[in-house]
């Protein structure tokens, strides 16, 4: 294995709750009301939809506003992790990425572990350049169950929402939460500081139809047909808190991608509050 690779869950796919629509001759992004499932391929009029885009808006009046799903680990932080990320405006590589305790940041003498006061303590964070990063991984459907779709946000109340969330289900569970039947659901608020205008994040529940209790129960008939099998989730999840720093993986990501700025506005723009 090469050292210092950064081994995350395979990605088949990308779940947004905004798009890129063209004003007077440029691409601007612009949020939405709804899910959208794309591909990870690009061309230049964005990203390509997902085939299950249009499979889960059957019924739902042209609407995507849940998702069923699973999640690939019973550890809430491997399925769902969140840092304050501070980017380089000019290139796009990742400049820092904390916990508010400590922090990797690049330098000129390499790669150095320091101490993260959070934005609102740090000089170099000045201008709003240091946002809040969460990443998702879900399982859609069954076809690739160690395949993932992931939702970006830079949003505070999706953060929030999603990782308290993981951690409640996770609890009542009895560490079953990758055998959960769940759902990734849209759900929209007004603030004082959004002055009455909706905003939209995106939180976990059970999935619809089922009461808290089935799906406890479905999670544990679950749990106990895969240990007959040999599924070892343990083991899973024990590879995966093995894995890298995914900081490498995200430097790439942008770095390397054609059009990051666009990106970059999208993933710090509209994909979820």
């Amino acid at each position: 294995m090469l050292k210092g690779l950064a081994i995350t869950p395979p990605v088949l796919g990308r779940i947004s709750i905004g798009k890129v629509v063209e004003k007077n001759g440029k691409r601007l992004p612009e949020k939405d009301d709804q899910f959208t499932i794309t591909s990870q391929v690009q061309n230049r009029d964005g990203w390509l939809l997902h085939p299950l885009n249009e499979e889960l808006r059957n019924g739902k009046d042209g609407k995507l506003r849940s998702i069923p799903i699973r999640l690939l680990f019973n550890e809430p932080d491997l399925n769902f992790r969140a840092d304050y990320s501070l980017f380089d405006r000019n290139t796009g590589r990742t400049l820092c990425v904390g916990n508010g305790e400590t922090c990797k940041r690049l330098t000129k003498d390499g790669i150095q572990s320091l101490s993260c006061p959070s934005p609102d303590g740090c000089s170099l964070a000045q201008g709003n350049a240091c946002k809040p990063y969460g990443r998702l991984n879900v399982v859609i459907g069954d076809d690739d169950p160690l395949g993932s779709f992931v939702f970006r946000t830079t949003g505070y109340n999706s953060i929030r929402t999603l990782a308290a969330r993981l951690h409640y289900l996770q609890a009542i569970s009895g560490n079953r939460l990758a055998c959960l039947p769940l759902e990734l659901r849209l759900r929209g608020k007004s603030t004082r500081q959004s002055h009455g205008t909706p905003i939209f994040y995106v939180d976990v529940t059970v999935r619809s139809g089922l009461s808290l209790e089935d799906g406890l129960l479905e999670a544990k008939q679950l749990d106990e047909a895969r240990q007959a099998s040999g599924f070892d989730q343990s083991a899973l999840d024990h590879a995966a808190q093995r894995a890298p720093s995914f900081v490498q993986e995200y430097r790439h990501e942008i770095s390397q991608t054609p059009g990051w700025r666009r990106i970059r506005h999208l993933y710090h723009g509209v994909t979820g509050h």
